[in-house]
């Protein structure tokens, strides 16, 4: 087996030194990237050097490093959380460019999400549409059997499937409109496939969807883009069910 070789790389990094900031791409050479490292990795070594040359490191967010979180969302070369599909940056790794390779990072893109510095951005909104609606609050007593309350396996397995959003952002980034949909859809078909979330089902999309609109996001532009970028694959076939939400909670007055 052939010994893997290192990489030369550019990186034209966003550098902006706050909300006010207009900011700049800066242009960075590094030797010696090994390809087992992860973007993130890739990343931590800059900033070494970048501290080592008496420079500002390069600010960016992370914490489980494990797919799981969310935090580290940023655009790569012009895709969110870059070109695998259903990875987040933090596993993206760097056997996946090729020597030489100029690669753009950029923060996410949205009037919702504002720069706070470099690739960090403000993810506040989406935790404003959660606090709307995004949970059960109703008094279900002490806590029963796990088979006393039926589900469909069906229905299991797909609120399972939307609750694995992890709320990254990347569907926002990745819409034309810069619509929340996706996300927001995700917590509402999740809650409204059980029995736990079908007493403060229609308070919860019209709240939530109201909260996406008064949070500046975009609607829905239909083109799948949200859906191909989501790390964790969120179907766009939530916004339908939420969509079915919304006028069911009309219909009955909310």
């Amino acid at each position: 087996m052939s010994e893997k070789k290192n990489l030369r790389l550019t990186l034209k990094v966003w550098r902006q030194d706050g909300p006010q900031d207009q900011g700049r791409f800066e242009t960075y050479e590094l030797d010696n990237v090994n390809p087992d490292w992860s973007f993130l990795e890739m990343l931590d070594i800059l900033n070494m050097k970048l501290v080592r040359d008496g420079k500002e490191p390069i600010a960016f967010e992370s914490d489980c490093r494990e797919g799981i979180c969310g935090t580290c969302g940023f655009v790569v070369n012009g895709r969110a959380h870059g070109h695998l599909h259903k990875t987040t940056v933090c596993q993206l790794h760097m056997r996946h460019f090729k020597d030489g390779e100029t690669i753009v990072i950029e923060p996410f893109r949205a009037t919702a999400f504002p720069v706070l510095k470099d690739l960090i951005i403000d993810r506040t909104a989406m935790d404003f549409i959660l606090k709307r609606g995004g949970y059960i609050s109703v008094n279900v007593g002490s806590p029963p059997d796990a088979n006393t309350i039926p589900v469909p396996k069906h229905n299991a397995d797909k609120a399972f499937d939307f609750a694995t959003c992890i709320g990254c952002g990347a569907c926002v980034a990745a819409c034309p409109n810069a619509s929340a949909a996706l996300f927001t859809s995700a917590k509402i078909t999740h809650l409204a496939l059980l029995p736990h979330g079908h007493p403060e089902r229609e308070k919860r999309v019209a709240e939530m969807l109201t909260a996406m609109e008064e949070q500046g996001f975009g609607g829905c532009s239909n083109t799948y883009a949200c859906e191909v970028e989501c790390p964790k694959g969120i179907s766009i076939t939530g916004i339908a069910k939420a969509n079915l939400e919304y006028w069911r909670a009309k219909l009955k007055g909310h």
